[in-house]
């Protein structure tokens, strides 16, 4: 994003980041950057008959799918805890302090990220959390609602903006493409979208969301090494980083950064410190004088054809006999 870090390991958007004590301890840790928890336009205008039109429109207007997604209840930090957080973390640490933006309306898109700017922080990460289930929309609508929304931040503010980007597009590549053209000064890859689980004995559906785990490094880590040096962005990797293992592999396919959240609610901050001294310790051993001298390595930007190239190692893993 343009931002000087001291380290390449930032912390994703997470409960902790409510207490601006958490922050200091991150920062003491060694925590590159902190990405606030997210701020829902939902959690200031739940009443507004607008944003309720908007919300059952998400759900594609059958109340059965309402079970589907969080309750709006649920949501206690308003808009006003929300800039004094950034204002009191801005005042105690040194670190860039990233706020996490998850709007509906162009209204609030534009309201709140002016608002989160003024009151300090360092970037603002776009977490566009939209789950198409209106079957009449078309790939074409999902992705011009995800340029629409980086154009118009683009205009409205002068912060670095980061797009925390969803698998499911038809073509990463291309729409990584345009989104740098909109304005996006980084990709985060990728959002973990909510996803329900269902109560057989209840018939109800149940909002849970399991934290990741390391296997889930492979998608991001495919695309980051597609992307890197094709797309004049910053790329930073989320999800199922949990040790020193999953950050290096990151960095060795082309990410800025890698980011953590589950890890950090299961081992707690102090746990940032021991993989940076394993980052560390691997640098030594390797002999790396420095993270620029080993990031990207093992991308895939000197292959023609990366399609071609992931065809044949799958061709070769269905292959081997010792699968499974």
């Amino acid at each position: 994003m343009g931002l000087d870090l001291p380290s390449p390991l930032v912390v994703s958007a997470n409960p902790l980041s409510q207490e601006v004590g958490n922050i200091v301890a991150m920062e003491d840790a060694g925590a590159g950057a902190v990405v606030l928890f997210s701020l829902f336009e939902e959690q200031i205008r739940r009443e507004s008959a607008q944003v309720e039109q908007v919300y059952q429109t998400t759900t594609d207007t059958f109340a059965e799918a309402s079970g589907f997604f969080p309750d709006l209840d649920e949501y206690t930090v308003g808009t006003g805890n929300y800039l004094e957080i950034i204002r009191q973390a801005k005042e105690r640490v040194d670190i860039p302090i990233i706020a996490s933006l998850n709007g509906v309306t162009p209204e609030g898109w534009i309201e709140y990220a002016r608002e989160i700017e003024q009151a300090g922080a360092d970037g603002l990460e776009i977490n566009v959390y939209f789950i198409p289930a209106d079957i009449r929309l078309s790939a074409n609508d999902v992705e011009k609602r995800y340029l629409e929304i980086v154009k118009l931040l683009r205009e409205t503010v002068e912060i670095p903006l980061a797009v925390k980007l969803s698998p499911y597009f038809s073509s990463i590549g291309n729409m990584s493409r345009q989104l740098q053209e909109a304005g996006a000064d980084a990709l985060v890859l990728f959002n973990r979208f909510y996803q329900p689980d269902f109560d057989i004995d209840e018939m109800r559906a149940v909002p849970n969301l399991d934290l990741s785990h390391p296997a889930e490094i492979r998608l991001p880590l495919l695309w980051i090494a597609v992307l890197y040096s094709r797309v004049p962005v910053s790329l930073a990797a989320t999800t199922g980083l949990h040790g020193a293992k999953e950050l290096i592999k990151y960095l060795l396919a082309g990410a800025d950064v890698g980011m953590c959240a589950s890890a950090l609610l299961k081992q707690g901050i102090p746990w940032i410190a021991d993989i940076l001294e394993d980052l560390e310790r691997y640098m030594e051993e390797m002999q790396f004088a420095s993270i620029d001298a080993f990031r990207g390595s093992m991308s895939q930007r000197d292959i023609s054809d990366p399609s071609g190239y992931e065809r044949s190692n799958y061709i070769q893993i269905v292959g081997n006999k010792s699968w499974g």
